[in-house]
């Protein structure tokens, strides 16, 4: 006799609408609609514009600033238990909060855990997120936690790519790790660019560690916030006689000067996934190339809804 599923559903918050509705798509079926009321004091109440009772309910909504987008996820997930599903996960492509996951000097907040208590106080059952600033942030949660990886989907396109002698390049010593295991399943050399601070403390000292003479140049990471160490990075590459360098990061949050110092860098793109949304960002600088994550998530939420193994999709 064939396994008997609660009905599935997938919706979103506003900040990742457009991710839910190819997520849903991905997996054959529409996303649900909800509607969010504006108080005229800015205060908001979402509401499900159909029935949710007893379904799988999957919420997508990357919690980047402002601060409404998590607010905005607490308050689907509490509006969701009291509409009676069965089962509630919150899919976060871009966990924001998440760099303060240790107190690195006194009189500081751990903020990553402090939204860890509040999802769960919410009521989620489950939280599906791609590529932790720091993997160690699962651990914080007292209940399941997915954690995938865009690695799978960035290999893809950049194994499509002729780009010939490849060298993939950590930004920092701290993402050697990362970049080790992209350059292992491309086939590539790996170099690291080791930042020093000059003794005023004002300025930082590029050195290469690796060779990247006359080669094309992969910076890899998982976030580009202002896009300062990703530029300073290629602009020592190139010093050091790289060839072609291009930037590459799962979450592409852009903040402040960042779309003006892409443009203006010697990288020849700057390649993100859709974790966060780039439409607009887009039009302001002509070398964001964006890649969609959505097929990885739809496949990872099929998984979890049918109670099969989600180590397929890890890397």
């Amino acid at each position: 006799m064939p396994l008997q599923f609660n009905p599935v559903k997938v919706f979103s918050g506003s900040a990742s609408t457009a991710l839910a509705s190819k997520i849903a798509r991905a997996m054959g079926r529409e996303p649900g609609e909800v509607t969010i009321n504006r108080f005229s004091d800015g205060e908001f109440q979402p509401s499900y514009n159909e029935s949710v009772r007893g379904c799988d309910l999957f919420i997508v909504q990357s919690t980047n600033a402002p601060s409404d987008n998590l607010m905005e996820l607490l308050l689907l997930i509490d509006a969701a238990r009291r509409a009676s599903a069965h089962y509630v996960t919150a899919v976060i492509p871009y966990f924001g909060l998440a760099r303060q996951d240790r107190k690195d000097k006194p009189r500081v907040p751990i903020s990553a855990k402090l939204v860890a208590n509040l999802l769960c106080a919410a009521g989620v059952n489950r939280v599906l997120t791609m590529d932790l600033h720091k993997a160690q942030i699962q651990g914080f949660f007292d209940i399941p936690v997915d954690h995938l990886f865009a690695a799978p989907v960035i290999i893809e396109h950049l194994s499509r790519r002729n780009d010939g002698k490849l060298t993939i390049v950590a930004p920092d010593a701290g993402g050697a790790e990362r970049a080790r295991a992209y350059a292992k399943r491309l086939d590539a050399e790996l170099a690291v660019v080791d930042k020093r601070r000059t003794d005023d403390g004002t300025a930082e000292v590029m050195n290469v560690i690796g060779d990247v003479a006359g080669r094309t140049c992969i910076i890899q990471d998982d976030i580009v916030d202002t896009a300062g160490t990703i530029v300073k990075a290629a602009a020592a590459l190139k010093q050091a006689g790289a060839e072609r360098v291009i930037g590459c990061a799962v979450h592409g949050v852009l903040s402040g000067p960042a779309l003006d110092r892409i443009e203006h860098s010697v990288m020849e793109s700057m390649i993100v996934t859709n974790t966060i949304p780039l439409a607009e960002k887009r039009q302001h600088c002509s070398k964001l190339q964006e890649l969609s994550v959505a097929r990885l998530l739809g496949q990872a939420i099929r998984s979890i809804h049918e109670e099969t193994s989600v180590s397929s999709l890890f890397v």
